[in-house]
């Protein structure tokens, strides 16, 4: 009989046996927060981790020569935008913790593709060595750069939906999202809903967005009017400017859906220099639910993103790659909720 050990258990074996991806795994036995997932599922993960005796081991991954161990988070914004974005903070503070339970650190590098070096900057991160692989956020459907990443087979994981290809990538459903939001505000009684854009539409999760909007507006019966579609650009600066565009329209819309909670930040106090009351006479929902949503005046009505979990699971994907292990589901989509605050006016209803 031989003296050769039962081969140990992988991720993967846990995942097949529960029926669910890797990340999933990996989330439900790290207990990540901010995560949507349902008892019976969590359930199902610890089920099949106790019955394949899996313990996850980071200290025993491999150490393979020649290696920085350190990641690079590639953001597609200036440094300007990414000082501002509370959202992205979040998903950066993920990546760090999944970087260090695994002895990995993160080089952050906010770029902007229109500076002409994008893809070459990208690839020499991994080339000059400073980074073994890369996630990189925001992607866009005018990403030639991307395709040249690719041919050099530069490690990469997209935190977003990718344009085109077979990219790895984790992401929420942008569009159910953005759909619940507007839904939200129809069911409150508006029927002139406006739209902010947190980005331009070549970011693949601005233009999501917009689809889940025009959804939303297209089975209640109500007419797309391209009046009330405001394009914004990550910043509170953007979002006062597109919210004054949107109130300069006759009639003014009633309720406007922002795409983006810092942009909301901005469109709000567009709203109040106009002299109009919050939700009084304009419900606003945002996007993100970044920490200070709940402290807006008035607090934020907004669709909940797991930003921390995003920027874990993102790490983590990479990590995995990196590390040689077979990845069964490397395309990762994660839920989101509306929480219902006072912006949207939904309590003047309910009162009502």
């Amino acid at each position: 009989m031989s003296g050769r050990g039962k081969r140990r258990a992988t991720i993967r074996d846990v995942a097949e046996l529960a029926g669910v991806s890797q990340t999933t795994v990996s989330f439900v036995l790290n207990n990540v927060e901010g995560v949507r997932i349902s008892e019976e599922t969590r359930q199902r993960v610890l089920e099949a981790a106790r019955t394949l005796n899996y313990h996850p081991d980071a200290s025993a991954r491999r150490l393979v020569r020649g290696r920085t161990r350190v990641i690079a988070f590639v953001e597609h914004h200036s440094p300007q935008s990414a000082q501002v974005d509370a959202f992205m903070a979040e998903v950066l503070r993920g990546i760090y913790e999944v970087a260090r339970q695994y002895d990995y650190h993160v080089l952050f590098e906010p770029l902007l593709p229109s500076e002409g070096h994008f893809a070459e900057r990208c690839v020499q991160l991994v080339r000059a060595r400073h980074a073994d692989g890369i996630i990189l956020s925001g992607p866009r459907s005018d990403d030639e750069p991307l395709l040249s990443i690719r041919h050099e087979e530069v490690p990469i994981v997209l935190h977003g939906r990718p344009p085109t290809g077979d990219w790895p990538f984790i992401d929420v459903d942008n569009v159910r999202g953005a759909w619940l939001a507007t839904q939200h505000l129809i069911q409150l009684g508006h029927q002139r809903v406006g739209l902010i854009l947190h980005a331009p539409l070549v970011y693949t999760a601005a233009a999501d967005r917009k689809a889940g909007y025009v959804q939303a507006l297209e089975e209640a019966g109500l007419t797309v009017d391209e009046r009330y579609i405001q394009q914004a650009n990550f910043t509170p600066e953007s979002g006062k400017a597109a919210m004054m565009a949107l109130l300069s329209q006759s009639p003014r819309p009633s309720a406007v859906f922002v795409a983006g909670d810092t942009v909301a930040l901005g469109a709000i106090q567009a709203a109040k220099e106009a002299g109009l009351r919050v939700p009084e006479e304009l419900a606003v929902v945002g996007f993100d639910d970044i920490p200070l949503a709940a402290y807006f005046d008035p607090p934020l009505t907004t669709v909940r993103l797991p930003a921390y979990g995003l920027g874990w699971g993102a790490g983590e994907l990479l990590i995995r790659i990196l590390e040689g292990d077979e990845i069964a589901s490397p395309h990762v989509l994660l839920d989101t909720e509306l929480v219902v605050r006072q912006s949207c006016g939904a309590h003047l209803s309910a009162a009502g």
